[in-house]
C-alpha cells in the first residue's frame, strides 16, 4: 500500500470515527408546549420548573443512554392554537424525539393529530378523559382522568349520603369533559345534578351562577370542575354569598397555589389528589413515599417553594419517557411506544402506573386521596 493510499485509509476511519462519536454525543430532544402563562399558569410553571429540574439531574447523573437530554420548549399562554403551531415546530423543526406536555386538555387535543400523523410518542400533562379514550396508539398521560375525579368526589358524598349536588364547571377543555363525564357518572352513584352551571376561565366573578345553585331546591352540596384561577375565584365567591353547602372540587386545583388564591375562603374544601400534597402525611409503606418525598424534597431545595401535583405530572411523564427510551435501548420512536405502552408497576408521585394496549394512563382509583383544606393547609380528608 503507498503512502497515499495509507492516508486516504487513515482519514476514513477519522472520519467514520468521528461520524459516530458524533452521532453518539447527539443529545435525546424531549419537545415540551406548556401554559407558563395565561390561566392555567400555576399548572404551567411549576411543570416547566420540574422539567428543567430532572433534565439537570438526569445529565449530571451521564444522561440516558449515554446520551445528554435537551428540553425544547415553548410557551402556549394556555392558548390551544398556539400549542398547535408549537407542536408542529417541535416535530417538523426541532425534530424531537418525544413529546412531554400540554398543559391543558384543550392544548393537548390541539397537538394530538400532529403526534398521531407523525407517529411520536407523546405524554400528556393534561386530564380530559378526550386524550386516551378512545386510545390513540402515539399518545399517553399522567394525570387521573376527569371522570376518575368526579367518581372518587361522588364516592366521598354518598358516604355522607349527599344526593342533590349543583355543578359549576369551567368552559375549557377540562372542564367541559369533566362537566360531561360529571353528567355520565352521577346516576352510577345515587347523584341528581339539581343546578348546571357554566364559567368562562377568563371569568373574574360568578356569583350570578352561584346564585342559582344557591337556590336549586333540595341542594346539598356544590361541585366546582375547573383549573387555574377559576375555581379560587369560585371559592371567595362561594365565601361572599354566605353560601355554606360542603365543597368539592376536582384535581385541577390539586396545588398550594389554590390555598394562596382563594385564602381563608378555602377553609374546608375538598378534592380528591395526588399524594403529592401530603407528601410528609403518607404511611412509610406507602409503595410511592420514596419518589414523593424526593421529588417533593429536590423541588423546595431548588426553586424555595413547595412543589404541586401538576409539576408532579411533568416530573411522571419525563421519567416515563426516559424509562421507556431505557428499556427500548433507543430513542427509535415505534420502539419507546411500545415500551411505554407496556410499563407496569412504575412507581411516581402520581401514583403507580401499569399501562396496556387498551390503557394509556395506567392509574386507578386508589392512587387519589381525598384531601380537604385545613387551616391554609392540605390533610387527609375524614
Amino acid at each position: 500500500m503507498n503512502k497515499r493510499m495509507t492516508l486516504k485509509v487513515l482519514a476514513g476511519f477519522v472520519l467514520v470515527l468521528g461520524t459516530g462519536a458524533a452521532l453518539a454525543a447527539d443529545p435525546i430532544r424531549i419537545g415540551s408546549v406548556l401554559s407558563v402563562t395565561g390561566p392555567a399558569a400555576f399548572l404551567g410553571d411549576p411543570e416547566l420548573k420540574t422539567l428543567q429540574m430532572v433534565v439537570e439531574r438526569i445529565n449530571k447523573s451521564g444522561g440516558v443512554l449515554g446520551r445528554q437530554l435537551e428540553l425544547v420548549h415553548y410557551d402556549d399562554a394556555t392558548d390551544a392554537a398556539k400549542a398547535n403551531g408549537f407542536g408542529k415546530r417541535l416535530i417538523e423543526s426541532d425534530k424531537v424525539d418525544i413529546l412531554v406536555g400540554g398543559t391543558t386538555t384543550g392544548s393537548t387535543m390541539s397537538m394530538v393529530p400532529l403526534a398521531e400523523k407523525a407517529g411520536i410518542p407523546f405524554v400528556s400533562l393534561a386530564g380530559g378523559v378526550p386524550i386516551i379514550e378512545p386510545v390513540k396508539k402515539w399518545v399517553f398521560k399522567t394525570p387521573h382522568t376527569d371522570r376518575m375525579a368526579a367518581e372518587k368526589v361522588f364516592e366521598d358524598m354518598k358516604k355522607k349520603g349527599i344526593s342533590k349536588v349543583g355543578l359549576l364547571s369551567e368552559t375549557s377543555g377540562f372542564g367541559a369533559s369533566g362537566k360531561k363525564e360529571t353528567e355520565a357518572v352521577a346516576g352510577k352513584y345515587g347523584i341528581t345534578l339539581v343546578a348546571n352551571e357554566t364559567y368562562g376561565p377568563k371569568d373574574s366573578d360568578m356569583t350570578a351562577q352561584l346564585t342559582k345553585i344557591k337556590g336549586a331546591p333540595g341542594i346539598q352540596a356544590l361541585f366546582v370542575f375547573g383549573l387555574g384561577q377559576g375555581p379560587a375565584i369560585v371559592t371567595k365567591n362561594v365565601a361572599q354569598l354566605g353560601i355554606t353547602l360542603p365543597h368539592y372540587e376536582s384535581h385541577g386545583v390539586a396545588s398550594d397555589e389554590f390555598l394562596k388564591l382563594a385564602g381563608k375562603a378555602s377553609e374546608g374544601v375538598r378534592m380528591p389528589s395526588p399524594a403529592l400534597l401530603v407528601a410528609d402525611k403518607l404511611a412509610a409503606s406507602d409503595p410511592i413515599k420514596k419518589v414523593v418525598v424526593a421529588y417533593a424534597k429536590d423541588y423546595k431545595d431548588r426553586y424555595k417553594d413547595d412543589a404541586s401535583t401538576f409539576g408532579g405530572y411533568a416530573h411522571d411523564g419525563l421519567m416515563l419517557a426516559v424509562d421507556a427510551i431505557k428499556r427500548a435501548g433507543t430513542t427509535d420512536k415505534e420502539k419507546v411506544r411500545e415500551a411505554l405502552e407496556a410499563t407496569k408497576g412504575f412507581a411516581a408521585t402520581t401514583g403507580v402506573y401499569s399501562m396496556s394496549a387498551t390503557d394509556h394512563m395506567g392509574l386507578d382509583l386508589s392512587a387519589f386521596r381525598m384531601l380537604e383544606a385545613k387551616n391554609g393547609d392540605w390533610v387527609f380528608a375524614k
